[in-house]
């Protein structure tokens, strides 16, 4: 991955689409009925969408949770690439994980909604590993463009692990306190998880 690359893109949240329309519609429905309990067809009628629209956006309904979760990698991505170099590697992770989670007003509840399904629904659990590796590759990537090594190689990905230790261990508090303040959670267990990564980096 060259620096070019790593620093093209868009900055920020992306707009709203048919996508966030469908998901929020069935998490809403996983609220009331349970994950298990709502099928692809519950959606679509709820929705007002036909099936085969259904797949148009998601591949399973264990995808809808995640929502544009594939093009907000890239947003990732590009937050972590627009760090100057003159900030250490740690720091930037964190921002770049504060940035990425920072919500508008109006998306708090549906998005608690759906970090609480992620979390403690049993039938993602195996969706949400191949998200998370995902997750954590740019991470990885990210550690090993500052130390001009690989992506797999044992400290990007520690790199990589601890980070989503962090993100998840935030998640898990705000979701436990709803007065509690996201983007504070997740840059102290974000700082956390980052001591000592610039001794390898």
């Amino acid at each position: 991955m060259t620096k070019s690359s790593r620093q093209s893109g868009r900055v920020g949240r992306r707009p709203s689409s048919s996508r966030d329309t469908i998901a929020a519609v069935a998490i809403e429905l996983f609220a009331e009925r349970g994950f298990d309990a709502v099928s692809i067809d519950d959606i679509a009628d709820a929705a007002g969408i036909a099936r085969r629209t259904f797949f148009r956006y998601f591949s399973s309904k264990n995808a809808v949770p995640w929502g544009d979760f594939d093009d907000r990698l890239i947003d990732f991505r590009n937050a972590l690439a627009r760090a100057p170099i003159s900030v250490p590697t740690g720091e930037a992770i964190v921002a770049g994980i504060v940035e990425f989670n920072r919500l508008p007003a109006d998306e708090v509840d549906i998005h608690r909604r759906r970090m609480d399904l992620i979390l403690n629904t049993p039938a993602l659990q195996a969706h949400s590993a191949l998200m998370y590796r995902g997750w954590r590759y740019e991470v990885a990537s990210f550690v090993a463009y500052r130390g001009d090594t690989s992506p797999t190689g044992f400290h990007a990905r520690r790199a990589g692990w601890a980070a989503l230790a962090a993100s998840m261990t935030a998640y898990e508090q705000w979701l436990e306190e709803p007065d509690s303040d996201l983007s504070e959670l997740l840059e102290l267990a974000g700082r956390m998880g980052m001591t000592g990564l610039e001794v390898y980096v």
